[in-house]
């Protein structure tokens, strides 16, 4: 396959009416829509619509790929839940990544090219992978954002004392790992950023500690976010969920971590990196060893057999060799060797060449074998 694109949208917010299916069904004649998705793949010619319009009319989520190595994903994000200034000091220096108004909604767009993957990827099922990264940063989880930090990291555009913008991102969730693994983010990088964990996290908040939070919260505010949820308001859990972490974080006592910076982050994943390329040297030493005791249990085998048939496998050389083509001067040789190695086990080496002498005597004519031990020595 020469070329391929794979395009997907997901409406989390808002399902699709019939007159948006029809819109868009204008854009691409064989796309798989339905009331909250769009998806098509493209192996020659391209996609008529402009994504980035897409998501301002219609949806929330939006996964590009092709097999040149682009990769994109752009999550729309409303204005009043998120903390637009917090969320630009991470992408600053990140040339991956963008920020942009649209009405009421912020839309980031995370594109990176030329990137390079072993293996073929058909683009389904990234999304389903990510989609929960929106909800994390509507509820106050912004340590996709780190990972975006990271990349400007892997571009050099950083002094070496330039401080981390968070004290880590661990533990790691499934979601952030498929994230850093579709835009190929270093591996060794990210795994040093998470050997420190970040603020409170959802995975981190006891139960007892959010029942505790959520009681003491007055009781207009209780009611609010009710009526707002009985109303079918589809951010009434994030906008709770970033309350709850924000009032948790406020009632850590922990002694604050000093910030480790870029240089402190490039030392950690080099030692990562070198720890991990030994243990694979290990793990492939030990690999081949057991290749090599099982292959010479085998070649052990072989040998006592050869050891028990006695004269029969000097018959066996002779047969062979009278078959006068190439695998039956194979077979002959290979015979030979073995009776080489019992001959050196058993101390009988002098008798073993007298023989070997007589066969290429009797058989000097035959120039191909004589060609083949020659180069056996």
């Amino acid at each position: 396959m020469s070329e391929y694109q794979y395009y997907e949208f997901q409406a989390i917010d808002c399902p699709l009416s019939e007159g948006d299916r029809q819109a868009l069904r204008d854009l691409s004649t064989r796309a798989r829509i339905t009331a909250t998705s769009f998806t098509n793949s493209y192996e020659w010619g391209d996609f008529k619509g402009d994504p980035a319009k897409l998501m301002e009319s219609w949806f929330d989520l939006h996964l590009y790929l092709a097999n040149w190595g682009s990769r994109r994903l752009m999550i729309r994000l409303p204005k009043r839940l998120v903390d637009r200034s917090l969320l630009d000091a991470f992408l600053r220096e990140v040339d991956c990544a963008a920020m942009q108004a649209s009405g009421e909604n912020l839309i980031l767009d995370i594109r990176r090219d030329e990137m390079d993957f072993e293996d073929w990827d058909d683009g389904s099922g990234w999304l389903a992978a990510l989609a929960p990264l929106r909800a994390e940063v509507l509820g106050g989880d912004i340590r996709v954002f780190y990972l975006l930090w990271l990349t400007a990291v892997e571009d050099d555009v950083f002094e070496a004392d330039e401080p981390e913008p968070m004290p880590g991102i661990g533990p790691m969730s499934a979601t952030l790992d498929a994230f850093a693994e579709f835009f190929g983010i270093d591996s060794d990088l990210v795994q040093a950023a998470a050997e420190r964990p970040a603020l409170a996290t959802p995975n981190a908040m006891s139960a007892d500690a959010v029942r505790g939070i959520i009681s003491a919260m007055p009781d207009a505010e209780k009611t609010a976010l009710l009526l707002r949820l009985l109303d079918g308001d589809p951010h009434v859990s994030a906008e709770l969920r970033a309350k709850v972490r924000g009032r948790l974080a406020n009632d850590i006592a922990a002694p604050p971590l000093v910030a480790r910076t870029v240089a402190d982050l490039r030392a950690r994943a080099n030692a990562i990196g070198a720890a991990r390329k030994q243990a694979a040297a290990a793990k492939l030493a030990a690999e081949a060893k057991r290749g090599a005791e099982g292959a010479e249990k085998i070649r052990q085998a072989r040998l006592l057999a050869i050891a028990r048939r006695g004269e029969s496998v000097w018959r066996d050389v002779e047969a062979e060799i009278e078959r006068r083509n190439a695998t039956a001067y194979g077979k002959a040789v290979g015979l030979l060797l073995d009776l080489q190695a019992v001959a050196k086990e058993r101390g009988t080496v002098e008798d073993f060449h007298h023989r070997l002498h007589l066969i290429r005597e009797h058989h000097a004519q035959k120039g191909k074998f004589i060609e083949r031990l020659r180069a056996l020595g």
